[in-house]
């Protein structure tokens, strides 16, 4: 491995047992995020084809792209929180000294920790009152409760992610927007 290529693979920032347990969570949120996106869009584009040379749709592919945009949202949030990308309104943040950001961030991260643990809980109520109705996927036949379960995962893998941005805040003397993600703004212009 090349040491641009080690650069681009996540490291948490974590210690210990913590470590190895974010960093494992990464590499699955990316293989299943990278899946996901493939399959959609060779999915898209054999039905395309399928529509264009055959005549005919392919039955499914509709049921099987919705399937597929849940799983990349709620598998996406987890690993946008994990990488520090979420969007941020920074101006009363930017204007404190370093003490002040890090206490902010902690109280940032423990809120939207909460957040994410209170739709979690929600969600699973969602998710068993479609799994009491019994509806079922008109084309794969699937019970519609199936397809949502990645929806509490991902609010439970966006919480602890949170969570554990929050201990390391405590834990530091930086301010981190993740576990592995440094406060700061990069330098963004180009020489000519």
């Amino acid at each position: 491995m090349t040491d641009d290529e080690m650069e681009k693979s996540y490291r948490s920032g974590l210690p210990g047992v913590l470590g190895v347990i974010d960093t494992a969570i990464s590499k699955i949120e990316a293989v299943i995020l990278a899946m996901g996106v493939l399959l959609m869009a060779l999915n898209t584009v054999t039905n395309v084809v399928a529509r264009f040379v055959f005549g005919n749709s392919i039955m499914f592919s509709g049921e099987l792209n919705r399937i597929l945009i849940i799983m990349i949202t709620f598998a996406g949030i987890g690993y946008a929180a994990r990488h520090g990308r979420h969007i941020r309104m920074s101006a009363i943040y930017d204007a404190l000294p370093v003490g002040g950001r890090r206490v902010l961030m902690i109280c940032i991260a423990l809120f939207t920790a909460l957040v994410m643990f209170f739709l979690l809980y929600y969600s699973v109520v969602y998710i068993i009152d479609l799994q009491s109705k019994g509806r079922v996927l008109p084309s794969l036949g699937l019970p519609v409760w199936i397809i949502y379960l990645w929806v509490p995962m991902g609010f439970l893998i966006t919480g602890i992610q949170y969570l554990l941005t929050a201990v390391k805040n405590f834990t530091s003397h930086d301010v981190y927007l993740s576990t592995g993600v440094v406060d700061g703004y990069k330098d963004t212009e180009t020489e000519v």
